[in-house]
């Protein structure tokens, strides 16, 4: 396995201006708008609904990976739909139709003569929204220990998935040592409730197989990192991550020792000769036994008591080690004990506070309508052409030559200056600059530059940036 050498590709890591910054938070736009269109359509409003619209993506995928026939048109998916899925309630042929408009308005599929087809931006974000699902499906099929090792795991095949090919993962390492820290958190929290319960040991051996099999895992990830330049951060969490997983791998351990010791406990033949020291040492170890010891401490020894396997053995209540003061009479014991039966803690009753709804009315004007509705078609049009070199450079210059402009804003290639025209043509018609014709003659630089004007006076025309007029309060 070779090791990483160079920083990770990493979306935080990049600066914000570079296009592919710009066109993946496109992507990520289109999601947020594929989800919100399709929520207002009362598309998510039950798990069941989420789940009918997984199943559409889906065939669509199929057919993009040529694992089905081609798919011509929406009522071509409603009829795949209803041979495919045995759902009591499929969706119906305009909510199919609504799904498939909403995905070819966020260029998610194309519409053709004959065909939809898949984009690439579609099955990107399919695949993604898919095994999300899959995922949080494997993880709530684990219990409460079981899941924090899954997604440990997880983490570690992520990371192999990611960084091993140069793409950031987002912390997984760091992400895998807190899943397991939960994990150990929640064994010692469940330790008396899994030695109690008879059936545990699988449980107990899948859990001590998960911890080595993360160990292992742990320790490949370190060393493929050992050249990466984060070397001190990654150093803190190689000494944390051995910490935990060797604590992990000795508890899980010692849970299995102490639970097959406890098992064939009666089936062990006593020896008629009582030795003290072994019964001395044994007392002593009970106190504090180490993680991976098979010695069971009281709790331990109470829980196992409470089963009932003899006759009047089990006793409910709550195990507490308690020193009298010698002597105390049985009055005095039996009234306490009758105290802590018939307890019951005094506590003022809750004042629910209702408060009251203010409703308060506002008006607008039809000029700040009309503002908003052209600040919106504005923010639209900077979506679909980028303005952000033009508009950079005017807030420089308040005025300058087209010409100047198109040249030091972008480039002096043909193909920026055929989008730098298109910038300007989008922010004079969004009323932001203005175009005029020189009242004297100016001085334009000589560019060098492999095109030309088609009218010679378009390159000395002034632009200028238009001032926001000023809001006043009354």
């Amino acid at each position: 396995m070779e090791k990483v050498d160079q920083p990770l590709i990493s979306i935080f890591q990049v600066n914000e201006t570079h296009p592919e910054v710009q066109q993946s938070m496109r992507d990520i736009a289109s999601l947020s708008g594929v989800l919100s269109d399709l929520g207002s359509q009362n598309a998510f409003q039950t798990p069941a609904e989420i789940l009918r619209f997984l199943k559409i993506i889906q065939l669509i995928n199929e057919e993009a990976l040529g694992l089905d026939d081609p798919i011509e048109n929406a009522e071509t998916v409603y009829y795949r739909y209803r041979n495919r899925y045995k759902d009591p309630e499929p969706p119906t042929k305009k909510k199919i139709e609504q799904i498939v408009n909403v995905l070819v308005k966020y260029n998610w599929i194309s519409k053709q003569s004959r065909q939809l087809k898949m984009r690439d931006t579609g099955k990107r974000m399919m695949d993604a929204l898919i095994r999300l699902a899959n995922d949080s499906l494997a993880y709530y099929m684990q219990d409460d220990i079981g899941r924090s090792l899954f997604q440990a795991r997880r983490d570690a095949e992520l990371s192999e998935a990611y960084d091993d090919h140069g793409i950031s993962g987002g912390n997984k390492i760091a992400s895998m040592i807190r899943n397991v820290e939960n994990a150990i958190q929640l064994l010692k929290e469940r330790e008396l409730e899994m030695l109690a319960d008879r059936n545990a040991l699988p449980q107990l051996e899948v859990i001590h197989q998960l911890m080595q099999e993360l160990d292992i895992k742990l320790q490949e990830r370190f060393r493929l990192f050992q050249t990466i330049e984060e070397s001190l951060v990654l150093s803190n969490l190689l000494q944390r991550g051995t910490a935990v997983l060797a604590e992990g791998t000795n508890l899980s351990l010692g849970m299995i020792n102490k639970y097959l010791k406890f098992t064939h406990m009666q089936k062990t033949p006593l020896s008629s000769t009582i030795q003290p020291e072994k019964v001395r040492s044994f007392i002593t170890q009970m106190y504090d036994p180490p993680l991976d010891s098979d010695v069971p401490n009281v709790y331990q020894l109470f829980s196992f008591m409470e089963q009932g396997q003899y006759e009047e053995e089990a006793i409910d209540g709550l195990w507490m080690p308690v020193k009298f003061a010698a002597p105390i009479p049985h009055a005095a014991i039996d009234e306490a004990v009758h105290y802590l039966e018939t307890y019951e803690p005094m506590a003022e009753p809750i004042e629910e506070v209702v408060d009251e709804l203010e409703y308060v009315e506002e008006m607008i004007s039809e000029e700040e309508i009309d503002e908003l509705m052209g600040e919106t078609h504005w923010m639209l049009t900077k979506s679909m052409i980028e303005t952000e070199a033009i508009e950079s450079y005017l807030n420089e210059h308040d005025e300058t030559p087209m010409e100047q402009l198109v040249i030091e804003a972008t480039s002096s290639q043909w193909s920026d200056a055929v989008n730098a025209i298109t910038a300007i043509a989008a922010l004079v018609g969004n009323k932001k600059i203005t175009i005029t014709k020189p009242t004297e003659k100016v001085q334009v630089q000589a560019y060098e530059r492999r095109w030309e004007w088609m009218n010679r006076d378009d390159g000395s025309n002034i632009i200028r940036k238009r001032k926001s007029p000023e809001k006043h309060s009354e």
